[in-house]
Protein backbone atom coordinates (compact mmCIF):
# COMPACT_ATOMS: atom_id res chain seq x y z
CA UNK A 1 0.00 0.00 0.00
CA UNK A 2 2.78 2.36 0.96
CA UNK A 3 4.20 1.91 -2.44
CA UNK A 4 1.53 2.64 -4.44
CA UNK A 5 0.78 5.92 -2.46
CA UNK A 6 4.80 6.94 -3.36
CA UNK A 7 4.30 6.09 -7.28
CA UNK A 8 0.96 8.47 -6.83
CA UNK A 9 2.77 11.27 -5.23
CA UNK A 10 5.78 10.81 -8.06
CA UNK A 11 3.32 10.98 -11.02
CA UNK A 12 1.53 13.79 -9.31
CA UNK A 13 4.85 15.55 -9.36
CA UNK A 14 5.58 14.20 -12.76
CA UNK A 15 2.21 15.69 -13.57
CA UNK A 16 2.76 19.18 -12.03
CA UNK A 17 6.27 19.35 -13.59
CA UNK A 18 5.11 18.94 -17.15
CA UNK A 19 2.36 21.44 -16.08
CA UNK A 20 5.20 24.05 -15.27
CA UNK A 21 7.41 23.77 -18.14
CA UNK A 22 4.44 24.09 -20.17
CA UNK A 23 2.86 27.17 -18.70
CA UNK A 24 6.60 28.36 -18.48
CA UNK A 25 6.85 27.96 -22.37
CA UNK A 26 3.25 29.88 -23.06
CA UNK A 27 4.63 32.63 -21.00
CA UNK A 28 7.73 33.04 -22.72
CA UNK A 29 6.66 32.21 -26.50
CA UNK A 30 6.45 35.46 -28.50
CA UNK A 31 3.33 36.22 -30.71
CA UNK A 32 3.15 38.29 -33.44
CA UNK A 33 2.58 41.54 -32.80
CA UNK A 34 -0.68 43.59 -34.03
CA UNK A 35 1.30 46.57 -35.56
CA UNK A 36 2.53 44.23 -38.12
CA UNK A 37 -0.70 44.01 -39.32
CA UNK A 38 -1.68 46.61 -41.87
CA UNK A 39 -5.14 46.68 -41.39
CA UNK A 40 -6.70 47.18 -38.19
CA UNK A 41 -8.35 44.51 -36.36
CA UNK A 42 -12.01 45.38 -35.43
CA UNK A 43 -11.04 45.50 -32.23
CA UNK A 44 -9.28 48.48 -32.62
CA UNK A 45 -11.28 51.01 -33.16
CA UNK A 46 -10.03 53.95 -34.37
CA UNK A 47 -6.87 52.38 -35.07
CA UNK A 48 -5.70 53.93 -38.06
CA UNK A 49 -2.50 55.20 -40.20
CA UNK A 50 0.47 57.55 -38.76
CA UNK A 51 -0.77 61.05 -38.03
CA UNK A 52 1.71 63.93 -36.39
CA UNK A 53 1.32 64.20 -32.53
CA UNK A 54 1.17 67.99 -31.21
CA UNK A 55 3.70 66.90 -29.08
CA UNK A 56 7.55 67.01 -30.43
CA UNK A 57 9.77 64.49 -29.57
CA UNK A 58 12.38 66.81 -28.07
CA UNK A 59 10.16 68.09 -25.80
CA UNK A 60 10.20 64.67 -23.95
CA UNK A 61 14.07 64.12 -24.49
CA UNK A 62 15.95 64.17 -21.44
CA UNK A 63 16.11 62.50 -17.77
CA UNK A 64 13.08 61.64 -15.63
CA UNK A 65 12.24 60.17 -12.30
CA UNK A 66 9.47 57.28 -13.04
CA UNK A 67 7.02 55.53 -10.99
CA UNK A 68 3.53 54.10 -11.47
CA UNK A 69 -0.08 54.11 -10.28
CA UNK A 70 -3.18 52.24 -10.72
CA UNK A 71 -5.73 54.52 -8.93
CA UNK A 72 -6.11 58.04 -9.73
CA UNK A 73 -6.34 59.03 -6.49
CA UNK A 74 -2.31 57.92 -5.91
CA UNK A 75 -1.17 60.46 -8.73
CA UNK A 76 -0.34 63.19 -6.42
CA UNK A 77 1.82 60.33 -4.07
CA UNK A 78 3.17 58.74 -7.22
CA UNK A 79 4.70 61.93 -8.40
CA UNK A 80 6.55 62.53 -5.35
CA UNK A 81 8.24 59.08 -5.46
CA UNK A 82 9.04 60.09 -9.30
CA UNK A 83 10.65 62.79 -8.11
CA UNK A 84 13.03 60.90 -5.56
CA UNK A 85 13.93 58.81 -8.62
CA UNK A 86 16.52 61.55 -10.28
CA UNK A 87 18.73 59.99 -8.64
CA UNK A 88 18.50 57.18 -11.07
CA UNK A 89 16.69 58.78 -13.40
CA UNK A 90 15.11 57.02 -16.82
CA UNK A 91 17.00 58.78 -19.81
CA UNK A 92 14.81 59.20 -22.64
CA UNK A 93 17.14 60.38 -25.44
CA UNK A 94 16.55 60.98 -29.30
CA UNK A 95 16.37 58.75 -32.12
CA UNK A 96 18.55 58.61 -35.08
CA UNK A 97 15.40 59.34 -37.21
CA UNK A 98 13.90 61.97 -35.54
CA UNK A 99 12.26 59.44 -32.78
CA UNK A 100 12.79 58.95 -29.20
CA UNK A 101 14.57 55.86 -27.27
CA UNK A 102 12.55 54.12 -25.14
CA UNK A 103 11.66 50.91 -23.84
CA UNK A 104 8.50 48.78 -25.29
CA UNK A 105 6.38 46.38 -22.57
CA UNK A 106 8.14 44.18 -21.28
CA UNK A 107 11.56 44.85 -23.87
CA UNK A 108 15.06 44.95 -21.94
CA UNK A 109 16.29 46.84 -24.94
CA UNK A 110 15.03 50.18 -25.81
CA UNK A 111 14.33 50.86 -29.06
CA UNK A 112 13.47 54.28 -31.17
CA UNK A 113 9.79 55.06 -30.93
CA UNK A 114 7.82 57.61 -32.54
CA UNK A 115 5.34 60.09 -31.31
CA UNK A 116 1.84 59.63 -33.35
CA UNK A 117 -1.50 61.79 -33.19
CA UNK A 118 -4.40 60.53 -33.98
CA UNK A 119 -7.76 61.64 -35.68
CA UNK A 120 -9.60 61.83 -31.77
CA UNK A 121 -6.88 64.77 -30.54
CA UNK A 122 -4.71 61.96 -28.27
CA UNK A 123 -1.18 61.58 -28.59
CA UNK A 124 0.96 58.18 -28.38
CA UNK A 125 4.55 56.82 -28.37
CA UNK A 126 5.71 53.63 -30.28
CA UNK A 127 6.48 51.59 -32.94
CA UNK A 128 5.83 52.66 -36.57
CA UNK A 129 2.48 51.55 -37.50
CA UNK A 130 -1.24 51.72 -36.84
CA UNK A 131 -2.39 54.35 -34.21
CA UNK A 132 -3.19 53.01 -31.78
CA UNK A 133 -1.22 50.26 -31.98
CA UNK A 134 -0.77 47.34 -29.56
CA UNK A 135 2.96 48.66 -28.33
CA UNK A 136 1.92 51.77 -27.89
CA UNK A 137 1.32 53.85 -25.02
CA UNK A 138 -1.15 56.63 -24.51
CA UNK A 139 0.03 60.29 -23.55
CA UNK A 140 -2.85 60.79 -20.99
CA UNK A 141 -1.05 64.28 -20.04
CA UNK A 142 1.78 66.22 -20.58
CA UNK A 143 2.60 70.05 -19.20
CA UNK A 144 6.54 69.96 -20.35
CA UNK A 145 7.10 68.65 -16.38
CA UNK A 146 4.95 66.42 -16.16
CA UNK A 147 4.36 63.55 -18.35
CA UNK A 148 1.53 60.64 -17.68
CA UNK A 149 1.31 57.45 -20.16
CA UNK A 150 -0.45 53.85 -20.37
CA UNK A 151 0.04 51.10 -22.15
CA UNK A 152 -2.97 50.76 -25.02
CA UNK A 153 -2.22 47.01 -24.27
CA UNK A 154 -4.96 46.12 -21.94
CA UNK A 155 -2.71 43.42 -20.25
CA UNK A 156 0.54 45.84 -19.91
CA UNK A 157 -1.86 48.47 -18.96
CA UNK A 158 -2.84 46.43 -15.86
CA UNK A 159 0.84 45.53 -15.14
CA UNK A 160 2.62 48.85 -15.59
CA UNK A 161 -0.85 51.01 -14.52
CA UNK A 162 -0.21 54.71 -15.20
CA UNK A 163 3.23 55.74 -15.62
CA UNK A 164 4.43 59.05 -14.46
CA UNK A 165 7.37 60.85 -15.32
CA UNK A 166 8.75 64.02 -13.79
CA UNK A 167 11.77 66.01 -15.43
CA UNK A 168 14.67 66.25 -13.45
CA UNK A 169 16.39 69.01 -12.46
CA UNK A 170 19.45 69.66 -14.50
CA UNK A 171 22.87 68.41 -13.37
CA UNK A 172 24.81 71.71 -11.50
Amino acid sequence: MIGSDNARVVANLAIASALTIFLGACSSMSLPSLTSNPTPEPSEPGAGPEMPATIRSDEIVGRWGLASYQNPNDRARTEAAARGQCKQPYVISAGTSGGVVMHLADQATPQELRLKGSPSGKNYIGPAGPTPGEQDREIVSFDGRVLVTRFVDKDASVRYGNMVYIRCAPRA
